[in-house]
């Protein structure tokens, strides 16, 4: 299904997940109606509490060639088939000369070496001035000091790093290894949770393949920050929930009593929803997203008000007269210890290191001091100060850099960030320019692609408060909880590249614009065929627009002018 109906697969829902199909029947409803709301039809309770995935087609194989079987079993094989061939490509593009450039890169002075320390020490170690020189110099000497070091952030995204140098060394290639895997596996999630999302195969690889074509996410998968970590814990944790969603709500469906046409009262209120693993994973993949970063926990809790909003809006369906009182009395609790306490104890999990070894910084802090909280274990003590040291830091930190952005300029890409430049003479590092080459890494976003996304969170925000869609909803959730606490700390140096935590769900945007734009199934064949041609139009001016930036993308060697005229803003230089 290519269309906004595939948006529409259960009906619809409100913005808290209860059917649209209930609207035109309220006066909430009749008010919509004056700007244009449309009922829709109505289905069965069952229908409505679980949407089915709509049969895949066979009209594209058998135009093909292909006989009736060979094109059903393709069409069966899509689900799976299509989100592995975007990420087959994604993998390739974020792979290719991974190592390049050779050199330490922006912050990956800092998480590269410290993931080194972590796998030998357990904890982060002292480096002096000249490693990185050291480190990539032939023969290599790593200069790693057991002395603690004082770092700003969690180890888990470290902990990933160094896994990569622990099979690859401490090179280029062994430090970035792990964010290009995980970039590339956040590809094929997105296309499986956009499928699931959205009801859509198409849709689904749609918003995969537009990740896998964006700059800063390409960007990010081939440096060693921790930001695309952080995306990739968040993302897993959102498919996690959706998952997790469905399996409530069927659960539900099959409790009511005959054939599932109408609400019952007694299902929706009182039934139990039993052992919910994937909420319990959403809470360690939460957790996990904390320990890489502290701009994890506003997922915490935007993704926790979300879930229980899901489950008030299965009660309504499933007919309970009180929803919310319904959710308190059976989902409330085991939701908040679902998620809360696990990330809690996850994050806590993920300090293992710097408890065991006793080496880390700050590590014996509490040792012999008394007061209030002296009943609680010492090491507990000593990591509480040690989080408050760094918290005061991370709010305080002001000092200026070429770099910084504003929050407002997010979305425009209003001042990206370059991690590598180089200006070869001619006959330098590949250099045929006779008045100079540049090369460069910029953590940009694909223009088109970003651009696009401010109109389709635009059109999610009407589908939200109008169309009261659920997926609308959800996304913009995605959105918002990694946007949004940024303008809590505008005096703070900030970067655009933090952006890179909520790009699935801007991508998500796209898609299901996209899939508006399509035109309903119903709609005349002329309809239908110019919202294909203006959709299709986008997606491929969007990667062609990623392959115009592909050389500062990548830091390929290019000629001075070639370079000026991809920075279409003065604030990219």
């Amino acid at each position: 299904m290519t269309s906004e109906t595939a948006t529409d697969a259960a009906h619809g829902s409100t913005a808290s997940g209860a059917p649209d199909e209930e609207a035109p029947r309220t006066a909430w409803g009749r008010r919509l109606s004056r700007f244009g709301y449309v009922e829709r039809p109505h289905a069965s309770t069952r229908e409505r509490l679980v949407a089915p995935f709509p049969e895949p087609g066979t009209k594209l194989w058998r135009t093909l060639g292909l006989g009736p079987a060979a094109a059903a079993r393709l069409a069966r094989w899509s689900g799976w088939g299509g989100p592995l061939l975007v990420a087959l490509l994604a993998g390739g593009l974020r792979f290719w000369h991974l190592g390049s450039p050779r050199a330490v890169i922006f912050d990956e002075t800092y998480y590269a070496k410290d993931a080194w320390a972590l796998w030998h020490l357990g904890y982060e170690g002292t480096w002096p001035d000249n490693a990185n020189s050291l480190i990539l110099q032939h023969p290599q000497k790593i200069p790693l000091s057991a002395d603690p070091s004082y770092v700003v952030h969690p180890p888990m995204g470290k902990w990933v790093i160094g896994f990569g140098e622990w099979l690859f060394g401490l090179n280029p290639f062994g430090w970035r290894f792990m964010t290009a895997l995980l970039g590339t596996l956040a590809v094929l999630m997105l296309c499986r949770i956009g499928r699931r999302l959205l009801r859509s195969t198409a849709l689904g690889c749609l918003a995969g393949g537009l990740m896998a074509v964006d700059g800063l996410e390409f960007v990010m998968s081939r440096t060693s920050l921790l930001d695309l970590i952080v995306m990739f814990w968040v993302l897993a944790a959102f498919g996690a929930l959706l998952i997790d969603r469905d399996k409530a709500r069927a659960r539900l469906a099959a409790a009511l009593p005959g054939d599932g046409t109408r609400p019952d009262a007694l299902t929706g209120a009182a039934v139990k929803l039993g052992l919910r693993p994937w909420r319990l994973a959403a809470g360690v993949l939460l957790g996990l997203a904390c320990a890489t970063k502290w701009n994890g926990f506003p997922y915490v809790a935007a993704f926790g008000v979300m879930a229980v909003l899901w489950d008030v809006a299965a009660r309504r369906v499933a007919g309970a007269p009180r929803p919310y009182r319904a959710m308190l009395r059976r989902d409330a609790l085991p939701a908040s210890l679902s998620i809360v306490p696990v990330a809690v104890v996850t994050y806590l999990v993920s300090w293992t290191g710097w408890f065991v070894t006793g080496n880390g910084y700050f590590r014996h802090w509490a040792d012999g001091r008394g007061g209030t909280w002296s009943w609680i274990p010492a090491p507990l003590r000593s990591l509480w100060h040690y989080e408050y040291q760094v918290y005061e830091f991370n709010i305080h930190l002001t000092q200026p850099h070429t770099y910084q952005s504003n929050p407002w300029s997010w979305l425009v890409l209003g001042r990206p960030v370059s991690y590598f430049y180089e200006s070869p003479k001619y006959g330098q590092d590949g250099c045929t320019a006779v008045g100079g080459c540049s090369r460069e890494v910029l953590a940009l976003g694909t223009p088109l692609l970003w651009w696009a996304a401010c109109f389709a969170l635009l059109y999610l925000l009407y589908r939200w408060a109008f169309r009261r869609d659920w997926r609308s909803g959800a996304i913009l959730c995605g959105v918002a909880a990694g946007y949004l606490p940024w303008f809590n700390y505008q005096q703070r140096t900030i970067f655009l590249f933090y952006a890179v935590v909520f790009v699935p769900f801007l991508c998500l945007a796209v898609a299901q614009m996209l899939g508006a734009a399509l035109g309903p199934s119903g709609a005349t064949e002329r309809r239908r065929m110019w919202g294909a041609v203006g959709a299709g139009t986008l997606v491929l001016l969007i990667v062609w627009n990623f392959i115009y930036f592909f050389p500062i993308y990548t830091g390929m060697t290019i000629p001075y002018h070639d370079w000026l005229n991809r920075m279409w803003l003065e604030t990219w230089i």
